[in-house]
């Protein structure tokens, strides 16, 4: 096991390519247009690369991130220096609740899982526009309680579910972030995120590979069989989606309502 990666250098500030939208992230397009209109001219895109660490234990965070086509990790790092992911965020999510939350800083670490872009709103304004009490202030505070029933349920299935099971759910939930059905991730960088050693993922994805689920190649996953990934798989992932559709679906409906009456 180890920790996650060093930074390399501070997430690179990005002209923001025509596709690239912040609207993409399902919290920035949850707002009405008169909220996104207070936040839009400050935030800033950033391309974030593999490796990137966007905090660390103990840190003060400067910036919320809000990935549209990247994936951040969140871990949890002991003394030791071993590590396991406790949660992940894509374009569903955030990283830096504990900015609003009242903490300014956590115990955990945030590193870039999978490359791409994000958003970035410096925490003051954040905390500003929190404060206010809008449809913003309601789609953070469900979105954390989405990310604690993640980091709950990855718990549970670290402590009670087969490697072949965790390793399922992995793929699935990063399945969702990502707009098509390979990973280009390699067997160590997952052993990290499981915290687990890489001999058992290599088993755990050998099994998958034989029974026609995925296919593996030195640094790329594809998975060929979604809907038996997910009969494989134990109900962590079942849950936790579940959870996160539940607590900000009709928040994206108001979002349309409020643009149809704008």
């Amino acid at each position: 096991m180890r920790s996650p990666p060093p930074p390399l250098e501070s997430p690179r500030q990005a002209q923001c390519p025509a596709t690239d939208n912040p609207n993409q992230n399902r919290l920035l397009g949850a707002l009405p247009p008169a909220e996104f209109a207070r936040i839009e001219a400050r935030l800033e895109p950033v391309a974030l690369r593999l490796g990137d660490v966007l905090y660390e234990p103990g840190q003060r965070l400067a910036h919320a991130y809000f990935p549209t086509t990247s994936i951040v990790s969140l871990h949890y790092v002991l003394e030791s220096g071993a590590s396991a992911e406790t949660a992940g965020v894509g374009h569903e999510g955030m990283v830096g609740v504990s900015l609003f939350m009242g903490g300014a800083s956590t115990s955990s670490s945030a590193a870039v899982q999978t490359v791409g872009r994000a958003w970035r709103l410096d925490r003051r304004l954040l905390i500003e526009e929190f404060d206010r009490g809008g449809l913003l202030q309601r789609v953070l505070l469900r979105y954390a309680q989405a990310l604690a029933t993640q980091m709950f349920q990855t718990a549970a299935c670290n402590r009670h579910h087969s490697l072949e099971q965790q390793l399922c759910r992995w793929l699935l939930t990063t399945l969702d972030r990502l707009p098509t059905n390979e990973l280009v991730m390699t067997q160590e960088l997952v052993a990290s995120m499981l915290g687990v050693r890489r001999e058992g993922v290599t088993e755990a994805a050998g099994n998958l590979q034989r029974a026609g689920l995925i296919s593996y190649r030195r640094g790329h996953i594809s998975v060929l069989d979604r809907p038996g990934l997910e009969k494989h798989a134990c109900e962590c992932y079942a849950v936790v989606r579940a959870e996160l559709e539940r607590l900000l679906n009709d928040v994206q409906y108001r979002q349309i309502d409020d643009a149809h009456l704008a």
